[in-house]
């Protein structure tokens, strides 16, 4: 029973990554919709992907990984460890801007995926390693990265397309940058699952990356906005965001 119960949620899992991998053609809505039309589904998607994040965070991974920790102020301390993770890779990993006058933005664009590989097989570990709790909290992590990686993988294709890429080149590319995520999962589910310190270590690590992404990424982005009506919905946005991962906290 306990062997089928495993090979079940290791089933769901690798569904969980192969579904994240393929959000990677979300990038089509840039090329198909009109750019007007494009700005404004991102705005909402951001402030709601924020929502998600920061309920996900702190309703779901925290309380896991503190359950599991040794101690509070432990738990706690791998959360910041995430958090300063995640400041790093973006950083060094993930800097989407160039500040010179003449950059060689080819050159630039394959590093933009060499670091979106990385980054989806660290998102794969944390699915993989989700679903050793069990199958219901392997979902809800997963929605929370589902949240994050829509308005990335939208942003992505337009990086990759003012790198010079041609539309279908960036799509394919962009899609193979996301399958380390199977890797990842199958890393984390394999061969993290009987180890509780590590788990406990990652959950929290992976709060502190959401929040990290929530508050310094994707928040930033929604203060931009003047407009007060559209400012307003987007504030909607981000709440309903956190409702969803209450909700489902209640739901479990």
């Amino acid at each position: 029973m306990a062997a089928f119960m495993q090979a079940n949620s290791l089933i769901f899992a690798l569904a969980s990554s192969i579904a994240v991998s393929l959000l990677s053609f979300a990038g089509l809505a840039v090329i198909i919709l009109n750019n007007d039309i494009t700005e404004k589904i991102i705005l909402y998607l951001l402030a709601f992907s924020a929502g998600g994040l920061i309920g996900g965070a702190f309703l779901h991974l925290l309380p896991e990984a503190m359950s599991r920790a040794r101690g509070m102020e432990q738990g706690f301390l791998y959360a910041l460890a995430g958090f300063l993770l995640f400041f790093i890779l973006e950083k060094f990993l993930f800097w989407r801007h160039c500040h010179k006058r003449e950059c060689d933005i080819h050159t630039f664009t394959y590093l933009n995926l060499i670091g979106d590989a990385i980054h989806n097989f660290i998102d794969g570990i944390i699915i993989g390693v989700s679903y050793t709790v069990d199958v219901r909290f392997g979902i809800t992590t997963t929605l929370a990265v589902v949240l994050h990686e829509i308005p990335q993988e939208l942003g992505d294709i337009g990086v990759l397309i003012y790198g010079g890429m041609d539309k279908r080149n960036a799509l394919l590319l962009n899609f193979i940058s996301a399958l380390p995520a199977v890797a990842g999962t199958i890393t984390g589910f394999c061969y993290l699952r009987n180890d509780g310190v590590i788990i406990s270590i990652l959950l929290a690590v992976a709060a502190g990356g959401f929040i990290y992404i929530a508050a310094c990424d994707l928040i930033p982005e929604l203060h931009r906005q003047r407009d007060v009506k559209k400012a307003l919905l987007s504030m909607g946005a981000f709440f309903a965001g956190i409702i969803l991962m209450m909700l489902i906290k209640i739901i479990n």
